[in-house]
């Protein structure tokens, strides 16, 4: 599948990107400096250009099958990237005819508030970062009123690590018994996995362990 990520030199993006790789696909990967990636692959095809600027987005989407958001703020806090990029990126498939939308975003947004325990809730969430989870919630926002055949990734917060496959998922939002972590490869292997597995289309799925 020939397959485009944003935010493709992001601590997901990276992993994402030589995931679907060695998984067969065809990758563009697109960023600010893609060259960053350090990755080098016959399959793999760099793309330099700002998330936030809607002609840079759709002319790198055209001639894709299926997109991939990856989008973080870095040490910012106030950021929008993810709202501002993610509706640039629907915009940009809506006009070239791009269906499949795959969108990381956190748990803890909309109804899987109820997974999250009180440091999460009340201190990072609540307080500390704020801004990012309601742009958070704002991406999944336009996601969901898109129209396109989407799925919505919400992973616990990032551990380093490799991919074990034995996080748990799709959990009810009530489920509290949860570590709340995942380490960043498995992430990226769900994040690939959604390529050809359509069981989440429409849908928003927590992973985590």
């Amino acid at each position: 599948m020939k397959v485009i990520v944003f935010g493709a030199t992001g601590t997901i993006g990276r992993l994402a990107v030589q995931k679907m790789l060695e998984d067969g696909h065809n990758v563009t990967a697109f960023a600010r400096s893609p060259g960053k990636i350090g990755i080098d692959h016959p399959n793999l095809a760099l793309h330099a250009g700002d998330a936030t600027k809607e002609l840079n987005v759709a002319a790198a989407i055209k001639g894709h099958e299926s997109v991939v958001i990856t989008l973080g703020s870095g040490t910012s806090r106030k950021s929008v990237i993810r709202s501002v990029g993610t509706l640039n990126v629907i915009r940009g498939m809506q006009a070239h005819g791009v269906d499949r939308l795959i969108c990381q975003s956190t748990l803890g947004a909309h109804e899987s508030w109820g997974n999250l325990n009180f440091f999460w809730k009340r201190i990072m969430f609540g307080m500390l970062i704020r801004p990012i989870f309601k742009d958070h919630e704002l991406q999944e926002n336009m996601v969901r009123a898109s129209g396109l055949n989407w799925t919505i990734v919400r992973p616990g917060a990032f551990t380093d690590g490799p991919e074990t496959g034995a996080y748990r998922e799709n959990f009810a939002p009530s489920d509290r018994n949860l570590t709340l972590k995942i380490t960043r490869a498995d992430i990226a292997g769900f994040l690939s996995g959604q390529l050809s597995d359509l069981r989440y289309a429409h849908r928003a799925v927590g992973i985590s362990n």
